[in-house]
């Protein structure tokens, strides 16, 4: 649900990505297609489909095309009408998580489980690892690129330094729940000065603090909702 608009897919969503702007949302159905809306009215502008395979996960680049991962481990670059900009095979990865930086040159995705690739999307080849404490579930990518939230099963989140020089694990969260399900956490606020995080015991847990380079915890918080949207 969007503003009261039903934003619809045969099968469960598995990824929500807002455009730049804000002003349209992606969606990605579980092994089928992606669909363009506008946020305001609700209004569908484009389905991205494939015969040969069904999408997984999606992402806005601000450059001017989507990325998109597919159920045949491919990444794929679409421009905004559909048509196949670039695509390349990587069995090492999982293709359900990936982030792609603000100049399109990096993409970031899960490494066998417990390890984030930074991939050079031009080469198609891995930079580096980010070795991670255990399973990865999900991950975040701030607006910046400067700050990575990894999100652990059974070991909270993580904050991720992606600074050139200052690249590594600054602190963590303990305070949510995730045992059993895909839990995910995101940056919030005008300047990103929050983390909004889901837990299994149905509260949405945030944590404030001054900057993304200190992490420094102002206040710890926590409500419960079944269900919510930012």
């Amino acid at each position: 649900m969007l503003f009261g608009h039903k934003l619809g897919h045969e099968k469960p969503v598995l990824t929500v990505s807002w455009s730049p702007d804000d002003d349209q949302l992606l969606t990605c159905g579980e092994g089928e297609v992606i669909k363009r809306w506008e946020a305001n009215s609700g209004r569908l502008l484009h389905v991205y489909e494939r015969t040969d395979f069904g999408f997984i996960s999606c992402a806005w680049c601000p450059v001017g095309f989507i990325l998109a991962g597919t159920t045949d481990q491919s990444i794929i670059l679409l421009d905004l009408e559909g048509a196949e900009l670039d695509c390349w095979k990587d069995y090492a990865l999982r293709m359900s998580e990936m982030a792609i930086t603000n100049d399109g040159t990096r993409i970031l995705s899960i490494y066998e489980d417990s390890s984030i690739a930074v991939i050079d999307r031009e080469k198609k080849k891995i930079l580096r690892l980010l070795p991670q404490e255990g399973v990865i579930t999900s991950f975040s990518l701030s607006n910046d690129n400067k700050v990575l939230l990894v999100n652990l099963l059974n070991r909270g989140i993580h904050f991720w330094s992606l600074l050139e020089g200052y690249e590594g694990l600054i602190s963590r969260y303990e305070g949510r729940i995730s045992t059993r399900f895909i839990i995910r956490s995101c940056l919030g606020g005008l300047e990103e000065t929050f983390i909004a995080s889901g837990s299994e015991d149905s509260r949405v847990r945030t944590v404030i603090f001054c900057n993304k380079s200190e992490l420094k915890y102002l206040r710890f918080s926590s409500m419960r909702n079944d269900a919510t949207e930012d």
